[in-house]
């Protein structure tokens, strides 16, 4: 503070000075006090009018030359300072992008603390640039963008109707096959036929970005769904959030887009085993001794892994040279609870070389156009309830949407017997066939919408 202040041209008091931050029992870290603390120093000192910051919320990191850089989690901090009612936010030129898609709010943008001293008493600082977007003025949604195009997918029609019928309806899924059969070629070709972000799920989406500090320096609002793949050597507390201060983890980062864990029994089944609370309610809850935390994870599952340890189990043209305890031992890194949380399950056979040849497959475009037709049944559907997707129904609300044809409770009834479906098992086979429905138009559950869901629980 002291170089700071003396190097931006201003007085250091010669005088002890006190700092208090409170409350005392909130733990405070982070760079963005540095500003704050010597602005607070200098309105003290009679340099800054006290009246001009006691409705501005101020925050940003400070150097030894003072000059002012860049802070994480600004976006929900000006969307608090908004709805506490206060005049304005001053923070770094590099957060600016990021704070005016919060309207309404008064935004000085400053890259040293002298132009924060002047900016504060009134003086004219470099004007700030008009933001791009703005939460209640977006743009009509974008055309597709992802680098990805289904299109570039040879054969392996099964697994792309699921890709589609997990992206109209928000499940969960699981692509099993040998190595080379495309399962994650395909799964990072989701992205692109899921709709756009809507407003308030970009601001959500941006918001844990700003937290989790990963939000690049002078951007603004993120209009494309995230899409996360993470190690599979990643750590319980890396994947669902934590550490000493809780911070956002991979199934936040991925809050309404994909997480991707390829090769997913690689992952260690204690890591495994905390997807389960974030699949089931939507967020994360980290307790520490001081405090709880909650962040929002609400985000579409999509594994891939092998049929045994060498990948070759099934396989026609190559032999597998597992034993069948190997085997057994292979796939119970998988337990029964979560593979129950997995609506659709794809076995993706190997593509003969012949097939190479064949021409492309229908277009991300095309398929995009029936994933959002769909939502956009399911929105019109749910209008009265905060859902978005047909995979995040209440066992009330499925009373009421998930109707069935006297044939498809028949049909479901019947296989629910002969396959032993567990009760959560049940309810997302119904599900998964009211997305079906919604691709198809029908009002009604049909007993092939029902057929075509439960293939997609037998492996």
């Amino acid at each position: 503070m002291r170089l700071a202040i003396r190097n931006s041209g201003f007085e250091y008091p010669p005088h002890r000075i006190t700092v208090n931050l409170s409350p005392a029992d909130l733990r405070k870290a982070g760079t963005s006090f540095d500003l704050p603390i010597a602005l607070g120093i200098l309105a003290a000192s009679g340099v800054v009018e006290r009246r001009h910051i006691a409705d501005m919320v101020l925050l940003g990191e400070l150097s030894l030359d003072g000059s002012v850089h860049a802070t994480r989690g600004v976006l929900p901090i000006a969307v608090a300072a908004r709805r506490d009612g206060m005049a304005g936010v001053l923070m770094p030129t590099a957060n600016a992008n990021e704070a005016g898609i919060v309207d309404g709010l008064q935004v000085l943008a400053v890259s040293s603390l002298a132009d924060a001293v002047r900016a504060l008493n009134g003086e004219p600082i470099p004007a700030l640039p008009a933001p791009s977007t703005h939460q209640s003025a977006l743009p009509a949604p974008p055309a597709l963008s992802a680098p990805f195009d289904l299109a570039e997918v040879r054969g392996q029609t099964l697994a792309r109707r699921a890709l589609e019928v997990a992206a109209a309806g928000g499940h969960n899924l699981l692509l099993v096959g040998p190595p080379g059969a495309g399962k994650t070629m395909m799964a990072r070709r989701l992205p692109g036929i899921l709709p756009p972000l809507g407003a308030e799920e970009a601001l959500d989406v941006t918001a844990v970005h700003s937290v989790a500090g990963v939000l690049p320096a002078g951007s603004g609002l993120i209009r494309d769904r995230p899409f996360r793949a993470p190690h599979h050597t990643i750590s319980n507390a890396a994947l669902v959030g934590g550490g000493s201060i809780p911070r956002p983890g991979e199934v936040s980062l991925a809050h309404h887009g994909v997480l991707f864990l390829d090769e997913m029994l690689e992952f260690g089944r204690h890591v495994l085993e905390v997807l389960r609370q974030p699949l089931e309610e939507g967020r994360v809850m980290i307790a520490r001794a001081a405090r709880t935390t909650a962040f929002p994870a609400r985000f579409m599952l999509v594994g891939a892994m092998n049929p045994c340890p060498c990948g070759f189990a099934g396989d026609p043209q190559r032999e597998c040279r597992c034993t069948p305890q190997q085997v057994a031992h292979y796939r119970g890194k998988l337990s029964g609870p979560l593979r129950d949380r997995l609506d659709l399950t794809v076995e993706v056979a190997a593509l003969p070389i012949e097939a190479m040849s064949d021409g492309c497959g229908e277009p991300s475009a095309a398929i995009r156009a029936r994933v959002v037709a769909a939502r956009e049944r399911q929105a019109q559907r749910l209008a009265g309830d905060a859902l978005l997707t047909n995979a995040e129904l209440t066992p009330r609300l499925m009373t009421t949407y998930c109707a069935l044809s006297p044939p498809a409770l028949r049909v479901l009834r019947a296989a629910a017997v002969r396959m032993t479906l567990s009760a959560r098992g049940y309810d997302r086979v119904r599900k998964v066939a009211r997305t079906i429905a919604d691709l198809e138009g029908e009002d009604e559950i049909t007993a092939d919408a029902i057929g075509e869901a439960l293939q997609y629980r037998m492996l």
